[in-house]
């Protein structure tokens, strides 16, 4: 069973940081695409961040391009999201994913794609 495990989220002022983390078990990770998902009140899940675990290939949203940086720890099968130049756009639930297999560079964006999902952890950033 696959279990993912987000910690890091909090409060911070626009223009901070913040590092979001994933710990990731049951499984063996090398041929899976981890990521992270946003939704904020009101609005629709969006994708944020992917990387391949095995290679380390990432995918960005245009919108946090330049800001975020998605990385990966093979040894403690961790995942992180390092957040820089936070806007109060950006507060959302961020919500760990991972998918065991995708037929296309396309499905990585598409939240059907991820068959394994955390709790969420709530990033809020204030003005």
């Amino acid at each position: 069973q696959v279990q993912l495990v987000e910690s890091g989220g909090g409060l911070v002022q626009a223009g901070g940081s913040l590092r979001l983390s994933c710990a990731a078990s049951g499984r063996t990770f090398s041929n899976y695409v981890m990521g992270w998902f946003r939704q904020a009140p009101g609005k629709e899940r969006e994708f944020v961040a992917a990387i391949r675990w095995s290679g380390g290939r990432t995918w960005y949203a245009d919108s946090v391009k330049g800001r975020f940086t998605i990385s990966r720890d093979n040894a403690k099968n961790t995942m992180y999201l390092q957040m820089l130049s936070l806007k109060p756009e950006d507060t959302a639930v961020y919500s760990c994913v991972a998918a065991s297999d995708y037929s296309s560079v396309l499905e990585v964006y598409r939240a059907v794609t991820y068959n394994y999902w955390g709790q969420g952890t709530q990033v809020t950033v204030s003005s």
